[in-house]
């Protein structure tokens, strides 16, 4: 344990979100994505929802503020303007903690499994919600 850094954050975890650098992305993702499919890099959060994961990673790791959605998530199938509860509180948790708070992009399901295909990591948490996959782009550390 260490004071200031969340429990849910893995050593392994921890060390994937040191080593990623600027524009790098990392999939937050719900027990029913495809991950082994799509990475060649998981860390799996057994216990752990998609929102805690991601309030857990934004409390270290910035958004990037060169892109237009540096926070991602798939759309519903069939509703491309259907917004999960699921994905409102994401906007609620990057409100609150982000370090540069943006709105959420919807992504096309079968866009969103390239988009994840292409990041340097995907956390797989124990999420049972549907939906609850974000896809987060790597912002940087200004000098102190």
């Amino acid at each position: 344990m260490l004071i200031g850094i969340d429990s849910a954050l893995t050593p392994d975890l921890l060390r994937h979100l040191r080593a990623m650098g600027h524009g790098d992305e990392l999939v937050i993702a719900d027990a029913n994505f495809p991950a082994e499919a799509c990475a060649a890099r998981i860390e799996r959060l057994a216990g752990v929802s998609a929102t805690q994961a991601l309030a857990a990673i934004l409390s270290l790791m910035p958004l990037d503020t060169f892109v237009d959605a540096p926070a991602r998530t798939m759309q519903v199938v069939g509703e491309p303007d259907a917004v999960p509860e699921i994905v409102a509180e994401f906007q609620r948790i990057i409100d609150a903690t982000a370090d540069a708070p943006a709105q959420i992009a919807g992504v096309e399901r079968h866009a969103f499994y390239d988009e994840a295909r292409r990041a340097y990591l995907i956390v797989q948490t124990a999420e049972t919600r549907l939906y609850g996959n974000i896809i987060l782009s790597k912002g940087i550390v200004a000098p102190a």
